[in-house]
């Protein structure tokens, strides 16, 4: 195998540690980077069986308030309601991952393939591909084909996916068509490396820190939208979300009952507020027009 020289290596690679000392410096980012992974622990719990699991049981006290049993109270069936806001944290963290793995790795790899040939069949066929989706309205575009597949489990993630990517690709592209420029792409270039080896294993890892600050973004993005598309119907089938536990409470309100919309709201308006805290730092952070300054 063929070595690359330690003078040619890619731009990106010494970065991480002054991003992390950047990051670390910013008490709105630490803040932020706190709260979710303190609702990724509270997703975990329910993952491993420790809370959240009597989410469907029904009982006789309805609409209560809080107490020592309920502490958020009840529903208008006796459901309670910090078991099902809890559970249903660990559903949108499951929707949140699927989506954004998928649509990060497509997007990735369509958006690296369509910088590396830039010019080519492939590059135009993508873009107009791109093209044709960014045109369609994004909500009305994921609504549509979650309700087109409704029968499918993931009828709602699928939709996501062919939305999200397409921005994931443009900025890869714009990424890679800046990177194979460079004097280390050259090198291997002329130590006769192949195209798709120094795609994977040059260009590829020095776009790491804006892949990162991408899932990020399709992360919480994702969430909201699941939130939406379960409010409207064709979201969550199987479970319940926050965006389920919303429109229940439309009649709980008119009622005077406002447990569930509260509930839900909150812990969907915390996560996102601790999500914005935390990719704003991660992006500045990341940003080698930052890292440069503060390195000189």
């Amino acid at each position: 195998m063929t070595a690359i020289n330690p003078s040619i290596q890619p731009p990106h690679a010494s970065l991480w540690l002054k991003s992390w000392q950047h990051f670390k410096q910013d008490r709105i980012g630490m803040l932020g980077l706190l709260i979710v992974l303190l609702y990724f622990l509270l997703a975990c719990g329910v993952w491993l069986g420790l809370w959240g699991q009597g989410w469907s049981e029904i009982s006789a006290q309805f609409n209560q308030g809080p107490s020592a049993s309920h502490w958020l109270g009840t529903n208008a069936i006796g459901q309670d309601v910090a078991e099902r806001g809890i559970y249903a944290t660990k559903v949108a963290f499951e929707v949140g991952l699927v989506v954004t793995v998928l649509a990060t790795l497509l997007g990735v790899l369509l958006g690296a393939v369509a910088g590396f040939y830039q010019g080519s069949w492939i590059d135009a066929l993508l873009l107009w591909v791109m093209g044709v989706l960014d045109s369609i309205p994004f909500y009305l575009f994921v609504a549509a084909v979650a309700y087109a597949m409704a029968e499918h489990v993931f009828a709602m993630h699928m939709a996501m996916i062919a939305v999200f990517w397409t921005t994931v690709a443009r900025i890869i592209r714009s990424e890679v068509i800046a990177l194979k420029q460079l004097e280390f792409v050259e090198a291997a270039q002329a130590m006769g490396q192949h195209h798709r080896a120094i795609l994977w294993a040059h260009i590829i890892p020095n776009t790491s820190h804006l892949i990162i600050i991408q899932t990020t973004l399709i992360f919480v993005t994702a969430i909201k939208t699941e939130v939406i598309l379960s409010f409207l119907g064709i979201g969550i089938k199987n479970g319940i979300s926050w965006g389920l536990m919303i429109a229940e409470s439309t009649n709980d309100i008119q009622a005077g009952y406002f447990n569930n919309f509260l509930t839900a709201s909150l812990l969907l308006f915390v996560l996102v507020i601790g999500f914005n805290f935390f990719s704003d730092a991660l992006q500045d952070a990341l940003d080698p027009k930052i890292n440069s300054h503060h390195a000189k």
